[in-house]
């Protein structure tokens, strides 16, 4: 007892184990997913990761809506210091020594003052700003329309219109007369907080050997990958050694879902490893989606394949019967010695049963019916006999004749009744007449239908159905029917689990 206790708390220690490492390991692979749908949104969410401000700008024809008014400040630092060296951006020369020019006109302005300026610094700002307005360093980016945006702005602030031109609004922006009457405390404001976050967008990404933009997100990933790695060979080795029959290169291929989580392409995929290791790890469930998949992949192929087989089933049997083979069936079935595996004879029981409800039941319920039948049949059988034709010169025969015919009628059911229903009295003589005449009445037939002519017809007929059934039935069954099914399949489901 002690030894099978000890066996016992070592397989639930490492069932625990076990347990809390595929824990381990997925969540490694959810943060690793994570990391690589941040990576993949990088490019186009940068301007969030370098502010971390919301801004939602609304385009409708030439108007353009900001909501809110101001940014909304979402994160207290950018992303940007630390992230772009994985998709080796670097700042764009031009934009970034435009807005160190700015810098220095404001250092001056606070040193000096407004009346002592250099010009210099100004005639610099107004030819970059041209440079810039003709050369869209923005392009390598991919972000003219940030540059739209900047000359829209700019055009607004000093000409109230976007029909203007953008050189000349940065002309005047950058001129002494314009910033000393306007208030240059107030315009550097304006250019800080309109103009400057979107130039400060800009970038530029060196392209490497292979003319694609560099990406060190491999870099970034090679640990994560490893370790994958090495979990997939371990797990692999592992369950070729724990189960019979299985290769490590059968354990890899059971495995095949880790793969996409360790090699460098299709990245995206890893969403499927890691939904899977994250069930596996009871994190999440996902029982009902992995029910209603495979519901959905049956839904989608039952039709045809109810088809497929349903009509081989048909094409096979039609085959047969072509071939003869209910010829050697009925053959066989004369001549070999028959298994009986209850000790009942199933076919007499059955024709007891049929005879018993027809007698019982189903007779008495048409005796009006029958009777009205033997009464029409003895009518006609009189209408012929000669000594009726004799009779109809006597006042009354019909009345007689139809009284006659009645009565006649009703004793022929009562007598084929009494007789039907002696027959299916519960002793023994009656037993082995049924059972006599069901034996015969089976040979009989099976004699008869191997007649050529019957089997022929036979056989033409019950192909001509077979086609029928595969026209009108089979080809008709529709994706409506397979739902149908499906749908009490689930309701079958439900009421098991409930």
């Amino acid at each position: 007892m002690t030894m099978i206790s000890r066996e016992a708390q070592k397989e639930v220690k490492k069932t625990v184990f076990i347990l809390w490492y595929e824990r381990v390991i997925a969540l490694l692979a959810l943060f690793n997913l994570m990391l690589v749908l941040f990576d993949l949104n990088y490019i186009s969410l940068r301007n969030f990761w370098l502010h971390g401000k919301v801004q939602l700008l609304i385009k409708i024809g030439r108007l353009e809506l900001e909501l809110p008014q101001e940014p909304l400040k979402i994160l207290p630092f950018r992303v940007s210091d630390w992230y772009d060296w994985v998709k080796g951006i670097e700042p764009y020369r031009d934009t970034k020594q435009y807005l160190q020019r700015v810098e220095d006109l404001e250092n001056q302005i606070i040193q000096v003052g407004m009346p002592n300026l250099d010009d210099t610094i100004l005639e610099d700002l107004r030819d970059r700003s041209v440079k810039m307005i003709e050369t869209n360093p923005f392009l390598i980016a991919r972000k003219t329309g940030t540059l739209e945006r900047i000359k829209n702005k700019m055009r607004r602030h000093i000409f109230n219109t976007r029909e203007a031109s953008a050189t000349e609004a940065f002309n005047i922006f950058w001129s002494r007369e314009y910033l000393t009457h306007k208030g240059v405390r107030q315009e550097l404001n304006f250019f800080d907080r309109d103009i400057k976050p979107l130039i400060e967008t800009n970038f530029y990404r060196p392209v490497g050997e292979n003319g694609e933009f560099v990406d060190n997100f491999g870099l970034l990933d090679l640990p994560f990958s490893l370790i994958f790695a090495l979990d997939f060979l371990v797990g692999t080795w592992y369950i070729s050694r724990r189960r019979t029959g299985v290769s490590w290169t059968d354990a890899m291929l059971w495995r095949w879902y880790d793969i996409f989580l360790f090699i460098p392409i299709f990245r995206w995929l890893r969403v499927i490893p890691v939904a899977i290791r994250l069930d596996k790890a009871n994190l999440i469930s996902l029982r009902k989606i992995k029910r209603q998949a495979r519901q959905g992949f049956v839904a989608g192929i039952a039709k045809d394949i109810t088809e497929v087989v349903i009509i081989q089933i048909i094409n096979e049997s039609q085959e047969s019967i072509r071939q003869g083979e209910l010829d050697n069936f009925l053959s066989h079935h004369n001549s070999r010695e028959y298994i009986d595996l209850n000790d009942i004879n199933e076919t007499l029981e059955i024709t007891k049963l049929i005879a018993q409800l027809t007698v019982n039941q189903a007779i008495p319920k048409i005796r009006p019916d029958l009777e009205a039948l033997f009464q029409d049949s003895i009518e006609k059988i009189m209408h012929q006999s000669p000594a009726y034709q004799v009779m109809q010169q006597f006042p009354g025969a019909d009345m007689l004749q139809t009284s006659l015919s009645k009565q006649l009628a009703q004793q022929i059911y009562q007598s084929l009744y009494g007789t039907m229903k002696g027959l299916l009295e519960e002793d023994l003589i009656s037993h082995e007449l049924l059972e006599h005449i069901v034996a015969n009445f089976n040979q009989v037939m099976g004699s008869e239908i191997q007649a050529q002519e019957s089997l022929k017809k036979i056989e033409f007929l019950l192909v001509a159905l077979l086609e029928e059934i595969k026209v009108n039935y089979v080809k008709r069954l529709s994706a409506k029917d397979v739902e149908e099914i499906l749908e009490q399949t689930r309701v079958l489901h439900k009421r098991n689990f409930s």
